[in-house]
């Protein structure tokens, strides 16, 4: 028996409108559609017309003044809520008033919300036992800080959807639903063991590392700066003359100044003096840009220069530490630096903030202290003579 021909799908003719004064019209996708503002708005399915009318009629005035409409409390999902709060973020992001990577944070959250109550469920339906099970969920998948930041994030979700109007009362998570204990957290730690290398494993580093990765280690000793501190690191913020950098922490904004180690100066030198053209117009002002022309900060977790140094930590076997990675130099450096025994000059190189009195009235810390930090890191992690004693 011959196989049957298949024959193409006819289009489907689009409908008159019910009426003359139908405000909709017939789109191809086989919805009733309006243009407001110079932009497509759909409204319902080609065979309901009515309901289609009835959304457009409850949502017009909101269109038409350019507004978001608001959704309707009592059918708003989790979908609902997660997509409003990204997009509330997002806008944040585009105005450079929250970070990339936060926003990861907060997309990952939502996606572990809507896996464990279901895209479709009514948000007025949760309830305190919900919340319980999501922290099940999370518990099992990470360790408690993680635990506890993902926690945040979740409840960050569903105020905003209070403080936004999309919902009338505050919700209750119910006792199931709390961060770990300060003790989890300590006994946590206790096992994972110090997050620093020894100034051994980090001269090491700096031996096998070359050209930018080299340059970035060092910063990371010298000024205490991390993955996205390298990855944003402008030119203009670089004095290689005078040995000092001034570059404000991407994440808090915090004022920043640090004098610059002569092995420091020396290998950002052969790093700008190698380094490849940027690929995007914003890039061209950083200190660093991959071989292939990107930026080293992407925003994500896991980023360029993450990968560079974990894969030079496998080569030289000493990744066996949990927790173990670039940013790990920013500990080592706030470790012995305050052995130096000056806490401001100190926090003023990490770009750290203290909500004291003495904070409020101090308006400057002198170059001598600010180098007198730097020169005991260098002299711990080189060993020199007269250092303090090395691990």
């Amino acid at each position: 028996m011959s196989e049957p021909h298949s024959t193409p799908a006819t289009p489907r003719s689009k409908p008159a409108k019910p009426y003359s004064e139908y405000p909709l019209f017939a789109h191809a996708a086989g919805v009733w559609a309006k243009k407001i503002r110079g932009k497509l708005h759909y409204s319902g399915p080609w065979d309901d017309p009515e309901a289609a009318l009835a959304k457009y009629l409850e949502q017009k005035d909101s269109l038409h003044a350019g507004r978001t409409p608001r959704p309707d409390p009592a059918g708003l999902t989790i979908k609902d809520l997660a997509n409003a709060f990204l997009q509330a973020k997002q806008a944040l992001v585009d105005a450079g008033e929250l970070a990339r990577l936060t926003w990861g944070d907060y997309k990952t959250a939502c996606d572990e919300v809507v896996a464990v109550f279901g895209k479709n469920r009514l948000l007025a339906d949760v309830a305190p036992d919900d919340f319980a099970r999501l922290r099940d969920r999370l518990a099992k998948k990470w360790g408690p800080h993680r635990l506890g930041k993902t926690i945040q994030f979740v409840r960050s979700v569903f105020k905003y959807a209070f403080e936004a109007g999309l919902i009338d009362s505050q919700t209750c998570f119910g006792p199931g639903f709390k961060r770990p204990s300060k003790k989890t957290l300590r006994i946590h730690r206790a096992k994972q063991g110090p997050k620093l290398f020894t100034a051994e494993e980090i001269r090491r580093l700096l031996d096998a590392a070359g050209g930018q990765l080299r340059a970035m280690i060092l910063l990371g000793n010298n000024c205490g700066y991390g993955n996205s501190d390298c990855g944003n690191l402008l030119q203009t913020a670089v004095d290689l003359d005078a040995g000092w950098v001034r570059f404000p922490r991407p994440k808090t904004g915090i004022d920043r100044r640090c004098p610059m180690w002569p092995e420091t100066v020396a290998a950002v030198r052969e790093a700008l003096d190698a380094r490849p053209e940027a690929k995007k117009a914003e890039h061209s002002g950083l200190v660093f840009i991959t071989r292939y022309g990107d930026s080293w900060h992407t925003g994500t977790t896991y980023g360029p220069l993450s990968r560079e140094f974990s894969k030079l930590l496998r080569r030289l076997r000493i990744n066996s530490r949990n927790g173990l990675g670039f940013y790990s130099l920013r500990h080592s450096h706030r470790t012995v630096a305050d052995e130096a025994r000056d806490q401001p000059a100190a926090d003023y190189i990490m770009g750290h903030a203290r909500d004291d009195m003495a904070s409020v009235y101090r308006e400057r810390i002198s170059d001598d202290r600010l180098k007198a930090i730097a020169e005991y890191v260098r002299r711990w992690l080189f060993a020199e003579k007269g250092a303090p004693p090395v691990e």
